[in-house]
């Protein structure tokens, strides 16, 4: 892409999540899932990975999507409409690797997840967000596996990036981007991001669009 392209690209990405978004619907079933007319950008993550705090900062909002101390308390698909006539929809899926979670609730958000990332042809891509603090752990691991078997294109975005030093961030980017490149399905640009300084913000609402519209 052009310099001149990608900050045209960049500019419609900013008006974009600027102008009107709303909630659509939640969905704890797969029958309940919205009509498949517009493209969808999904979002997954461990529980307080910082996922809602990141599409409020993404949305220009403060309350779009709830944040909660209480891991796993999202247990349903959320989706939320950019645009008004909708141009794409996020999906905020319900977060993953919360300890002593009964058995029967993990089933069930493997099932939601899996049948939903498996036959949903409007899933442009993924963004599997990672805490900066911690690192890739197995359980982000396990997602990137499911995302590979079904062939979602997904991002790595490290959330948090105010929370450790400069030197930690950067190699923390590095061996990530070398874990990245032995999974199929994982695109090679990786994004770092503060919900609270807002950096790296900008470029992946770029990003989202791009994947919406190609």
């Amino acid at each position: 892409m052009s310099e001149t392209a990608d900050k045209e690209l960049s500019e419609s990405a900013r008006k974009l999540f600027a102008g009107p978004i709303e909630f659509l619907k939640s969905a704890p079933e797969l029958k309940f899932l919205p009509d498949q007319d517009a493209p969808e950008i999904a979002f997954a993550g461990r529980s307080n990975v910082g996922k809602s705090s990141l599409l409020n900062a993404l949305t220009n909002r403060k309350t779009l999507a709830r944040t909660s101390n209480t891991p796993g308390r999202t247990q349903e698909l959320n989706f939320f409409d950019v645009g008004q006539p909708v141009q794409l929809r996020l999906v905020d899926m319900p977060g993953y690797g919360f300890a002593d979670a009964p058995k029967d609730l993990v089933k069930r958000w493997r099932n939601l997840v899996n049948n939903y990332l498996r036959g949903r042809s409007a899933l442009k891509r993924a963004l599997v967000l990672v805490d900066s603090r911690h690192g890739l752990k197995e359980v982000d691991r396990e997602m990137m596996q499911m995302l590979d078997d079904a062939a979602i294109s997904y991002h790595l975005v490290l959330t948090k990036g105010d929370k450790v030093k400069p030197s930690a961030l950067g190699t923390l980017y590095e061996t990530t981007l070398v874990e990245a490149a032995k999974h199929p399905a994982a695109h090679p640009s990786i994004f770092t991001t503060s919900s609270e300084t807002g950096s790296g913000i900008a470029e992946l609402r770029t990003a989202i669009l791009e994947a919406a519209t190609s």
